[in-house]
């Protein structure tokens, strides 16, 4: 038995001043005033976790994760990378599948499940290649996968071909699952690293254009008007994109999207070229683009933050701004970033940074998680809301150190995080 006592709960949609108890692997009560009574359930062998002052948070959860294992296991691992959730008071995470082999038919699958049960200290779910070997020629089994996975995804590569996008849209609506789409027109990103902007034209390279995202969303669109198939746009950069989601969903179509945190607290005129961590696909758009998915977090057009978490090996990164891989590290950094940067310069309430970490995402991909009630089980994070700190990345759990974060100053720090009632952080 757990008593979390005088915290800052999120329940029912707001912070109040309560007590939370955890009874094995649920939440047994949430009240004022709990009190240890010898007679009573809640007693002398109870642990009491003193929250004052601090915040009793449903689990986060990560729709958009990259933990590497199988194939790249000296960028992460299942236990380095869920060690590095639990560090961000992230309690449930998505893996995408673009891993050796990718993650593409039911055999794998299993295997993944079984790595998942033996090292993972957060609920970690599966995400499928929507074509085999995400080469964007072939669709994988869709109902012999359906069971194992929470949506499919070729993140990292969009679907190029416009009727076999259509098929796999019409496939996941028979099964009730979403389709996860990276939206890269690859005829339209000149094979390049950088957004094509400001940037871009002083050096005098070709860029990626945004006509690359929001050109493959229309498409995407048009086949989501035809099949009624469920769709999720992952990491949105671009202000174009974001009036075509806004505009679906004016519609009614079934469509969700999510963004970075580094997408919205960083434009290309932030890019240091001498240090690879700025480098991400989608890249760094301009600062109008910035400030308008700003606004469609604000206005409720965007549903969901997830952090694109995508670690690589120092030497990787070390290769320079042209050749290093696309990606940065972002489960540890993400809510500290976000509080102290949008929350607490008044551009977001923080009950709307919480809905977009936890109870949006649950509801969106139908997950028993993301809100503090009784019954539940006890997903959840205590964090200190003055705590202030540096970004370190020795301090990081995660094997990547890929962060452009580096140095920034945060208030907010995870203290403590329990997985279905069990402590799986406890500072550092």
């Amino acid at each position: 038995m757990i008593l979390i006592k005088g915290g800052r709960v999120f329940v029912e949609g707001k912070f109040q001043e309560r007590d939370l108890l955890i009874e094995g692997q649920k939440i047994r009560a949430i009240e004022k005033d709990l009190e240890i009574e010898k007679d009573s359930i809640i007693n002398e062998r109870t642990r009491v976790i003193d929250a004052r002052g601090k915040l009793v948070c449903p689990g986060f959860i990560d729709l958009h994760v990259h933990l590497r294992e199988p194939g790249f296991t000296h960028k992460e691992t299942i236990a380095t990378g869920s060690r590095a959730a639990a560090r961000g008071g992230f309690t449930t995470i998505a893996a995408m599948p673009n891993t050796e082999p990718v993650i593409d038919q039911p055999g794998l699958l299993e295997e993944q499940e079984e790595r998942i049960a033996r090292d993972a200290v957060v609920k970690v779910y599966s995400h499928g290649a929507i074509t085999k070997g995400l080469k964007g020629e072939e669709l994988v089994d869709f109902g012999a996968m359906a069971s194992l996975v929470l949506g499919f995804s070729d993140d990292g590569r969009g679907v190029q071909d416009r009727e076999l996008m259509k098929k796999a849209l019409a496939e996941a609506k028979k099964l009730d699952k979403k389709i996860l789409a990276h939206c890269e027109d690859e005829s339209l990103n000149n094979q390049a690293y950088l957004h094509e902007g400001d940037l871009s034209r002083k050096l005098g390279i070709k860029g990626i254009s945004s006509a690359s995202e929001y050109q493959q969303l229309a498409r995407d669109l048009d086949l989501v008007r035809e099949t009624g198939a469920g769709y999720h746009l992952c990491h949105i950069s671009t202000r174009e994109a974001l009036d075509l989601i806004r505009e679906a969903k004016r519609e009614g179509l079934p469509v969700s999207c999510e963004v970075t945190p580094h997408h919205l607290l960083l434009a290309d005129q932030d890019i240091d070229l001498e240090d690879a961590d700025y480098k991400m696909n989608p890249p760094l758009r301009s600062e109008e683009d910035r400030l308008a998915l700003l606004e469609g977090v604000i206005d409720g057009t965007i549903d969901i933050i997830a952090t694109d978490h995508a670690p690589h090996h120092q030497e990787e990164k070390a290769r320079g701004f042209a050749e290093a891989p696309f990606g940065i590290v972002g489960l540890e950094t993400c809510f500290p970033l976000l509080y102290t940067y949008l929350v607490l310069e008044g551009i977001i309430s923080l009950e709307r940074l919480v809905e977009m970490l936890a109870d949006k995402p649950a509801s969106l991909f139908g997950l028993d998680t993301g809100v503090l009630e009784p019954g539940r089980e006890a997903d959840l994070a205590i964090i200190d809301p003055e705590a202030s700190f540096v970004i370190d990345v020795e301090d990081f759990h995660s094997k990547g150190r890929n962060t452009p974060f580096k140095g920034y100053r945060c208030r907010g720090k995870i203290l403590r995080t329990f997985v279905a009632g069990r402590e799986v952080y406890a500072g550092d």
